[in-house]
């Protein structure tokens, strides 16, 4: 099972396309409502949650979770306990934690990416405390797979199906989509 954080103020590129995508390769994907089980993203969109973020069990079969950018979303996910216990459980447990955009900086406050590779929106380098930055689409490193925005969303969540699930699968994924 992953979990997909959603906090008023979401970029919905950056979240609806992995959530597509992690579904098209048969995961389970439970849309986590910060605050509310309607949230609205930076543009307007609102969109339904599965469950609210006090009611997602942090649990053996969660596998992953997947933190949206945005603003003031990734300002929304950083405040909230439960996205950073998430967070806590997820490297405590060693599972994976995606983060597009702005939301690796979350990862940089709390000192998670240092000494690793990570990307993020142009302009938050400084707040990926010690990680090793480039301009690369993706930047996968252990249990961190970051990304730099919206238009990275699909190579981002062919990334997290690749982490999720395998190569092959992220690969009849993109043809599936005619994605070049």
């Amino acid at each position: 099972m992953i979990y997909v954080y959603l906090a008023d103020g979401f970029e919905e590129t950056e979240a609806v396309t992995p959530i597509d995508l992690l579904r098209r390769g048969g995961k389970e994907v439970v849309i986590v409502g910060v605050g509310d089980n309607i949230i609205t993203s930076s543009h307007g969109v609102s969109i339904v949650a599965d469950t609210i973020a006090q009611e997602a069990p942090l649990t053996d079969e969660l596998e992953m979770i997947v933190l949206p950018g945005g603003m003031p979303g990734t300002l929304n996910l950083e405040k909230s306990p439960y996205v950073q216990a998430a967070i806590d459980y997820c490297v405590e447990n060693n599972k994976f934690i995606g983060a597009i955009c702005a939301a690796p900086s979350i990862l940089g406050h709390k000192g998670l990416l240092n000494g690793r590779k990570a990307v993020c929106y142009e302009g938050f380098e400084t707040q990926l405390e010690g990680a090793e930055t480039s301009d690369a689409p993706v930047a996968a490193d252990g249990i961190f797979i970051t990304s730099r925005g919206a238009g990275t969303a699909v190579e981002f969540g062919l990334a997290l199906l690749e982490a999720a699930v395998s190569k092959a699968e992220s690969i009849r994924v993109r043809n599936s989509i005619m994605f070049r």
